[in-house]
């Protein structure tokens, strides 16, 4: 997600620090930079424009110039203005009615994930208390009620169906029903096509007349790029969308379509798909996802899903130790089958400051699945608890002993140790408060020391 606009924007980041004091002219071909990179990672062109016009107005119309903190003002500025294409500080989360039950419809092409997404995202409202209903209202796709009975006996959430009827009777009776049997979620899985028609649009609208949901949702591939964007543009036009979920960012690498979505529409971004499993649908966070895209990590993300992993005495004090940078590698050892339940390895340590480029190599992505993790496991099983304790300690000869022990090289234990002192230092950098922005001052959402 956002893999190569991550890489380029960092590049860009890397070749302005060379610099010293920046000039006008240093500006605008940075600009230049950041600009065909947003353009490559398949961004809005219209959005593009506005956003490398604010950002020259911002940097180009400060004191920046000249300071010796401009790069650093410069990533800040970026950051800010990441956030405020992305929908703005905070979660925009789901309306709850105030008298339920709460009426959702999910809406879409066929295709873009929605009896998938409408099974996880019911799975979401269970767990803040809600007691979700499925609709299955999808009566043209071959099989679309069967696949939604299916994921509803696996997540034990009750599914309404009528086969003989319109989807917009199915809808009405199936809110009558919630309100009867005491649930008080209803979520509508309508059917999609393969492009936008007016007769899909005329019965998404007959089910909005008849059960005015409360939230109509958007749900849309992220790897169908600018499409994306035009579907989201004419089902707004037609049904006035509430927000918007995107499926399958996992396997977009530009990650565009979230850029432009949100701008081009004003429509929030709700939730983002981000795997195939049933708990793979997260909240999407604008100021999160900026971090996560100039490559400084999710640190918020990555607690609360240990938080959901762990019990609460784990979470606690691994929480502790992370915002402390205190984590040594017997910590590691402990908490590395937890991190295992967390979804890919590779997606968790991208959280993680400054470890984003190195969870997205080749060599990485061997390391962090199948075989290559268990010679990581091996490598410090192999050490004694005083030197998983204190990695510092381990010299030429303790490395040679490690990698006879683990059936390794002292070339790959000497690799793991500079990668754990690298997220270390991040971590510590973070505890001090010393970063671009002053001690103890940085932007929401933006950890202090990565770019120091």
């Amino acid at each position: 997600m956002f893999e190569s606009l991550s890489d380029k924007l960092q590049a860009v980041f890397s070749r302005l620090r060379t610099k010293g004091k920046l000039t006008e002219e240093d500006v605008d071909l940075a600009m230049k930079e950041v600009r065909l990179a947003l353009l490559e990672a398949d961004v809005n062109f219209k959005v593009v424009k506005g956003f490398i016009a604010k950002l020259r107005e911002r940097a180009v119309g400060s004191e920046l110039l000249g300071s010796l903190t401009a790069v650093q003002q410069v990533v800040k500025i970026v950051n800010e203005e990441l956030i405020a294409m992305l929908g703005g500080e905070g979660q925009t989360k789901i309306t709850i009615a105030s008298a339920p039950p709460t009426v959702i419809m999910l809406v879409g092409l066929q295709g873009s994930g929605k009896t998938t997404t409408i099974a996880k995202l019911a799975m979401h409202l269970r767990k803040q208390g809600q007691r979700p209903l499925l609709v299955a209202a999808d009566t043209y796709r071959p099989a679309a009620v069967k696949q939604l009975m299916t994921l509803g006996k696996q997540i034990d959430v009750p599914v309404f169906s009528d086969e003989a009827a319109k989807p917009p009777q199915i809808c009405e009776a199936a809110v009558k029903h919630a309100r009867n049997t005491g649930l008080n979620a209803v979520l509508m899985d309508t059917a999609g096509r393969l492009h936008v028609d007016d007769g899909m649009m005329a019965e998404l609208q007959e089910i909005q007349r008849r059960t005015n949901p409360i939230e109509t949702l958007l749900v849309a591939d992220a790897m169908t790029g600018q499409d994306a964007v035009r579907v989201a543009e004419e089902f707004n036009a037609k049904v006035k969308l509430t927000g918007l979920i995107l499926t399958k960012m996992d396997g977009d690498a530009r990650g565009g379509a979230a850029l432009s979505m949100r701008a081009v529409t004003g429509v929030p971004i709700k939730f983002v798909g981000v795997g195939e499993k049933l708990d793979a649908l997260e909240p999407f966070h604008p100021e999160r996802m900026a971090s996560r895209i100039l490559g400084m990590g999710d640190m918020l993300s990555l607690i609360e899903k240990t938080q959901e992993n762990y019990d609460q005495a784990q979470a606690q004090k691994l929480e502790k130790k992370l915002k402390a940078g205190q984590l040594d590698l017997e910590d590691f050892l402990e908490q590395m089958q937890q991190l295992k339940n967390m979804g890919p390895l590779s997606q968790v340590i991208e959280m993680i400051p400054g470890l984003n480029k190195l969870a997205r190599s080749p060599e990485a992505a061997k390391a962090l699945e199948g075989n290559q993790m268990k010679r990581v496991e091996a490598i410090v099983l192999s050490m004694t608890q005083q030197e998983r304790r204190n990695p510092q300690t381990i010299g030429g000869s303790r490395k040679r002993r490690i990698a006879r022990g683990s059936g390794t090289t002292p070339a790959d234990v000497n690799q793991l140790l500079n990668q754990f002192f690298q997220m270390q230092k991040m971590m510590k950098a973070m505890a001090s408060g010393k970063g671009p922005f002053g001690k103890g001052k940085m932007p929401k959402g933006l950890p202090p020391g990565i770019f120091g």
